[in-house]
């Protein structure tokens, strides 16, 4: 019987866990730190468009984690920007019952935003999975999930990468519809990534105060900029009219916990945890540099959003107009290159 090993117990894994646990799939939820040591000792706060429960789940900490089975499916769901450490420290281990056998045959899912990850864990994992999860969670204190997607959780696209769809694609798709998500297969997964990446990429605005029209103006030239970019590096974006389940009913809930403006990059900065800016806005100033398309806003947000994490905490938003001043100073440093260069 296949089992899901989560592996991180943000607002993504904690979720996918208490829908499991409440859905009778078997699973394992596997994390670090007072997050997972709170749901160990008292279970999860779980807050739903319904109401809020407190549910035991079935977790272990990094530094004890279950025996690895043949038949288990990791769901890798911390950020992309811990994604590499975390591949590495469960490539190699063995799996139980079955000599020479290691977690890199497995299956692994790659629920991170951004474009990174699975190249990430191809490198060592022979079947690597993407997922595309749209879900509107909010992480913030410890012990405690908010899930505001209703009547379903969230959205997942999930296939093969690079390409492709299986029996096991199928298989974690109709779990997951059992597990009260809309999810789905595609045999092309980097057109949902990429396409979600559209979205993502206005995700550090939540860092920014000012005027609603200037926020609306910045938040174009930055999906603009990504756009191009990702057409020109080759990405064929996909278009929510090419869904396979239908998700007009599915909406986020009123009064359910989640206030505009506090996305996921939001809320690692005020955790004071890592920032994923350099793999959302910083993928964008990649492939711009790749292919010769110019990124100024993209660029502006990551290092901005980059000295913020620098800095070590969060305090106060920064004025939209520093962004602008930003875009203004790499305007500035072009021409002045331009002229030395002719």
């Amino acid at each position: 019987m296949t089992r899901y090993v989560i592996i991180g117990a943000g607002a993504v894994g904690a979720s996918l866990a208490a829908q499991f646990e409440l859905s009778g799939i078997k699973y394992a939820l596997v994390g670090r730190g007072a997050q997972i040591a709170s749901i160990i000792e008292q279970g999860l706060s779980y807050q739903r468009p319904s109401g809020t429960q407190q549910i035991r789940l079935n977790a272990f900490d990094v530094s004890a984690p279950p025996d690895l089975a043949p038949d288990d499916i990791l769901l890798l769901t911390v950020k992309t920007q811990d994604a590499a450490a975390t591949l590495a420290h469960w490539s190699w281990r063995q799996v139980s019952g079955v000599e020479g056998l290691t977690a890199t045959q497995l299956p692994v899912v790659t629920f991170q935003n951004g474009l990174a990850t699975e190249a990430l864990a191809l490198r060592t994992f022979a079947n690597v999975y993407g997922a595309s999860i749209l879900t509107p969670a909010r992480f913030t204190q410890t012990g405690a999930v908010a899930a505001a997607g209703n009547p379903q959780v969230g959205v997942v696209t999930i296939g093969r990468f690079p390409a492709g769809s299986d029996e096991t694609a199928k298989e974690i798709a109709a779990d997951l519809t059992r597990a009260n998500y809309l999810a789905e297969t595609s045999s092309d997964i980097r057109r949902w990534k990429s396409a979600k990446l559209l979205h993502n990429v206005r995700n550090a605005l939540d860092l920014f105060d000012g005027e609603d029209d200037l926020r609306a103006s910045i938040a174009e030239a930055l999906v603009n900029e990504a756009r191009k970019a990702l057409e020109v590096a080759g990405y064929n974006l996909a278009s929510p009219s090419e869904r396979a389940v239908d998700i007009s009913g599915w909406s986020i809930a009123q009064n359910s916990g989640i206030q505009p403006g506090q996305q996921s990059t939001w809320q690692s900065f005020a955790r004071g945890a890592s920032s994923e800016v350099d793999f959302l806005n910083g993928e964008i100033v990649l492939l711009g540099r790749l292919h010769n398309v110019a990124t100024p806003y993209n660029e502006a947000i990551q290092s901005l959003g980059g000295r913020l994490a620098h800095q070590g905490g969060f305090s106060k938003a920064v004025p939209l107009d520093a962004i602008l001043s930003f875009v203004g100073q790499l305007h500035e440093r072009d021409k002045t290159g331009l002229a030395a260069a002719q």
